[in-house]
């Protein structure tokens, strides 16, 4: 048997899942966990049977017997974290988005290339059951070709505007919520080369105290001249129904169409006169662990397992820190757009921090 990968959590808030993930898989031992919040640590020691943790992280990097670092601290900490994890020879794991802006790319990128180390963007949603199953459902080409594609992340997430941190000019929807389905589009549609949106902040969230947009909505065109929508409203009520999911994901092709949902554990799918609900809801308590629906250390366990097979394997985790780079040069274009009221091109943006166009198969060059 493989000796499990040893791995060390940073940032224990959202990391409260890919540490539970980590206890309960047999490819990895938690050896370490970190935060700049001493009894927050201590905490979840307690809660995970743990008796590591510091405050310090470079002595968390120093420890030779950890092979992996999982990133789970505030977005526009995760550059300066990554690159320290690379220079120390480390394996990364980080949560979406993976960085907030494209300033430091290039240089996460060439310090990745020096490193030899992999890098995984942590995008839990591909790895939830319902999605996961219509992936393998449109692998399967029952569904036929892909005509279009609609993807939404709308939730009542007032309970934010109760957090100091997200009335900060750094906290931005787009990137926390929309990266989920931004992420969608482009597992599907990958060469996204246009985007067009309006964004508007609510009287709710105005109210609360935000200072940037918490309604989206979005046409994304592909390089195929196909075109996909994408939306997000945070600061709402939802509708009262079990079909307002607070995710979803439409793929609608030429011989049927399926809808993906999340947190509900359903994957719904039609080819001609042939409707199918299908239901994961056997494996609720695997997904979510701690009550409620806001942590989902299933989605991570199921990520962090992929990861180890791929590094046991010598293969490039998907989405690496290549595809997140331009998920994020998607995101900018998408918030460029809001503020210009155009379309914005993805290669404009990735030109902007010299990272290279799309489909380009140039490897970066090492300053």
């Amino acid at each position: 048997m493989t000796k499990p990968l040893g791995l060390g959590v940073l940032g224990l808030g959202e990391g409260r899942s890919i540490i539970s993930a980590g206890v309960h898989s047999t490819l990895w031992n938690v050896v370490c966990l970190c935060d700049t919040n001493e009894a927050l640590a201590r905490e979840r020691c307690a809660e995970f049977g743990l008796d590591r943790f510091t405050t310090d992280y470079d002595a968390m990097l120093a420890d030779a017997t950890i092979d992996v670092v999982g990133i789970y601290t505030p977005d526009h900490l995760h550059a300066d974290h990554i690159l320290r994890a690379l220079d120390a020879g480390k394996h990364v794991i980080c949560t979406k988005p993976f960085i907030d802006d494209l300033n430091r790319a290039t240089e996460i990128l060439a310090t990745q290339q020096r490193s030899g180390k992999q890098v995984m963007v942590g995008q839990s949603t591909r790895f939830f059951a319902p999605f996961l199953r219509q992936r393998q459902h449109y692998e399967s080409h029952a569904l036929g070709e892909l005509v279009t594609i609609e993807a939404s992340y709308s939730a009542d997430h007032r309970w934010f505007l109760d957090k100091p941190w997200a009335k900060q000019s750094t906290f931005k929807w787009l990137y926390g919520g929309l990266s989920h389905p931004a992420d969608l589009i482009r597992w599907y549609l990958p060469n996204i080369v246009e985007v067009m949106g309006y964004s508007y902040l609510s009287e709710n969230g105005r109210a609360g105290g935000l200072v940037n947009p918490d309604t989206y909505h979005f046409v994304l065109k592909a390089a195929s001249g196909k075109i996909a929508r994408v939306s997000g409203v945070y600061s709402c009520p939802i509708v009262p129904s079990e079909r307002d999911s607070p995710m979803t994901c439409i793929l609608r092709c030429d011989l049927g169409a399926s809808q993906a949902d999340y947190h509900d554990l359903r994957y719904d799918w039609k080819i001609g006169e042939q409707a199918v609900i299908e239901s994961f809801e056997a494996k609720r308590a695997y997904y979510f662990r701690f009550g409620g629906v806001s942590h989902h250390a299933g989605e991570y366990q199921n990520y962090i397992e992929y990861f180890a097979h791929c590094l046991a394997r010598g293969e490039t985790p998907k989405p690496d820190a290549s595809e997140g780079m331009i998920t994020v040069a998607l995101l900018q274009a998408m918030e460029e757009s809001t503020m210009t009221g155009c379309p914005v091109r993805i290669d404009e943006v990735l030109g902007r921090y010299r990272l290279p166009p799309l489909g380009s198969a140039a490897p970066l060059e090492l300053s």
